[in-house]
């Protein structure tokens, strides 16, 4: 009788345990469905994801005898995109060939460069192999502590956010309460968080999960994409490039077009009509019908070949791939190289290599830019600048055909007698606005760019257009009847060219095209 009364006693526990089972895995399949959940999830993976890459530190690694920071870049709202690679005291480079999908792309900052026994390794026959294995290591080593801290700084951030909506379903619960004419008493709290206490485990542990798969997830991304990135290179140039060697012909070959356009974003005329019929690249662009080019062509009545593209500078985007909107695109002069028959090639680029849009901003922020600092920072942009633009020119006088080559010269966007009460004199809210002196000083630098493109120009016989565009706030601007050649501080992309100002343009260019060669 015992025996009976023992077997029934189990298997009640059994079939206790088997239904508290099922409703632990329906609680669970419920608040995946419910939209806390939902929403929670949602903001750890949106939000707690990038600011986790952001906050978490890099890690710092010995290797070579250097010192190095390794870590994670800012993330991008794009699907993908390159490592990066900083070099202290001289730039940041993007390194096409590791691209990388999800938000955790990596970044290396090297510098300054150290001379001691362990760098002098590396030139070493008998040594240099295992020396740039245990560097390979030391640095993967280095990474892979980042993720790790990266992934317990996720943890505590998903945790706090589970507390933070926990908090707030007990509220919502006590307000409705409330709202109905019940004021909860202190038995009545306790009573609520025992009944939400189970759902909010539950919500918490999905949350947890959803964030770890994630975080794993991405690191599973990080690594496939960096290996085989670096399956494909085999030397230092391969992975970060060299602005000193000819870009490669890239794509087919390209005909139909008796000249093309290369730059940047004064070029595209951002902003303008788009392409009825585009191309991924002129979507990623933003190229329109009233660019650079299409004026250009118009005006001679012949097909003109649009390669500019925003941000573009000499280094990235002329001579280098560019990254754009999610997609890679290859050099322009690469391109460039693949067209057939070109009488011409007109070239927009200059602002974007000296930081242009910084300088700007930093004058209308502060109540006098004229220091030394930003001076200094300007010259040492501008130096760096006429290095590669003296590249980009050797390039060019190499294209296949020889084609006249029509350097485009940059444009004042203030006057130095500029109507004391227009609004893009003032700036934006808070901001210090310019005085007379600080616009004697952009407008100056921009003489200096000039002086670069044009003295390039003449080295090598090219030909300079020069695009008089009316500045903004010029004390006559309302009186002209076509509109202004430039976009203000309240449209999409100020001082860059409006629809007139690319047609102003894009007559130097095309007058600077008759007179030498002929129309196209």
């Amino acid at each position: 009788m015992g025996d009976v009364s023992a077997a029934t006693a189990g298997a009640g526990a059994t079939a206790a345990v088997a239904s508290a089972r099922r409703a632990g895995v329906h609680g669970v399949v419920r608040e995946l469905r419910s939209w806390p959940t939902l929403l929670l999830v949602t903001f750890c993976l949106v939000v707690g994801v990038p600011v986790t890459v952001a906050l978490t530190p890099d890690q710092q690694v010995v290797a070579l005898g250097q010192h190095l920071a390794v870590g994670a870049r800012t993330p991008t709202p794009t699907l993908a995109g390159p490592a990066q690679l900083v070099q202290i005291g001289n730039t940041a480079l993007d390194l096409p060939r590791l691209r990388v999908a999800g938000p955790l792309r990596p970044r290396l900052v090297i510098g300054p460069v150290q001379r001691n026994a362990d760098a002098a390794r590396v030139f070493d026959p008998q040594a240099s192999a295992a020396a740039q294995g245990q560097a390979r290591d030391d640095v993967a080593r280095g990474f892979l502590r980042w993720y790790l801290w990266g992934g317990l700084g996720l943890l505590l951030f998903t945790i706090a956010a589970a507390a933070g909506a926990g908090c707030l379903r007990m509220l919502a619960v006590l307000r409705t309460r409330s709202r109905a004419g019940q004021d909860p008493t202190p038995h009545d709290v306790a009573e609520i968080w025992h009944h939400l206490s189970g759902a909010i485990a539950r919500m918490t542990a999905i949350t947890v999960a959803a964030s770890a798969l994630a975080w794993l997830g991405a690191g599973g991304l990080a690594y496939g994409g960096t290996v085989r990135g670096l399956a494909e290179v085999r030397s230092l140039i391969d992975l970060v490039g060299s602005v000193s060697l000819s870009p490669p012909p890239a794509g087919p070959p390209v005909t139909g077009f008796t000249g093309a356009v290369i730059g940047d974003s004064r070029a595209v005329r951002v902003g303008g009509p788009p392409l009825g019929a585009p191309e991924p690249p002129d979507v990623a662009c933003g190229r329109s019908t009233d660019s650079l080019a299409a004026e250009v062509g118009s005006l001679l009545d012949t097909q003109v070949l649009n390669l500019a593209c925003p941000s573009a500078t000499v280094a990235v985007g002329l001579l280098g791939p560019q990254e754009r909107s999610g997609l890679l695109l290859p050099a322009q002069v690469g391109v460039l190289k693949q067209a057939q028959d070109l009488r011409f090639v007109a070239v927009a680029i200059g602002p974007n290599d000296v930081g242009w849009a910084d300088l700007v901003t930093y004058c209308y922020a502060v109540e006098n830019c004229t220091d030394n600092l930003s001076r200094g920072e300007f010259d040492y942009r501008l130096a760096a600048f006429d290095r590669d633009y003296g590249i980009l020119l050797g390039e060019l006088a190499a294209l296949p055909g020889q084609p006249q080559v029509v350097v485009v010269s940059s444009y004042d966007v203030l006057p130095s007698d500029a109507d004391p009460a227009c609004a893009d004199l003032r700036g934006p809210a808070q901001a210090a606005g310019l005085s007379p002196l600080e616009i004697e000083l952009l407008d100056a630098r921009t003489d200096e760019l000039n002086a670069i493109l044009e003295a390039g120009a003449q080295k090598y016989g090219f030909t300079v257009a020069e695009p008089r565009l009316e500045p903004l706030c010029a004390p006559d601007a309302a009186a002209r009847s076509m509109g202004p050649d430039l976009q203000g501080l309240t449209d999409p992309y100020p001082f860059h060219p409006t629809g007139v100002g690319s047609l102003r343009t894009a007559a130097a260019v095309a007058r600077r095209v008759v007179l030498d060669r002929g129309p196209g």
